[in-house]
């Protein structure tokens, strides 16, 4: 699966970041003494990060921040969901496993989807 940035409108922009700020707010207790408008602004700041959260929340996930690393300022995104979302399961490592396979074929390999990872952090 190819990253296509340039598709993610402004109006998806807006959208994810209602729904962050929501799940933020909802979830006060994983991020204790942290402020949404200064993670807004990490985010705003990084829209490469905040593509990646779309792309997880796109495939079910409930990416919303759970820390702050005062070193280096970065934020911690984990995806909350409470099971593996439908779009990232049926998943091998590479292309040639998933080719390999013969019986019960994943539907996609790790290492060609873009967001598989449950985490992001924002810088």
């Amino acid at each position: 699966m190819k990253n296509d940035k340039s598709k993610f409108s402004p109006e998806q922009h807006e959208e994810l970041l209602r729904t962050l700020k929501a799940r933020f707010e909802k979830n006060m207790n994983r991020h204790k003494g942290l402020e949404w408008a200064k993670v807004q602004a990490k985010l705003e700041a990084n829209t490469e990060k905040l593509w990646s959260l779309n792309e997880m929340e796109g495939t079910g996930g409930e990416p919303d921040v759970v820390g702050h690393d005062k070193e280096t300022g970065e934020y911690i995104f984990y995806d909350c969901s409470a099971e593996s979302p439908k779009g990232r399961r049926s998943v091998c490592y590479d292309r040639e496993a998933l080719e390999s396979r013969k019986k019960h074929k994943p539907e996609n390999n790790a290492i060609d989807y873009s967001i598989l990872s449950s985490y992001v952090t924002i810088q």
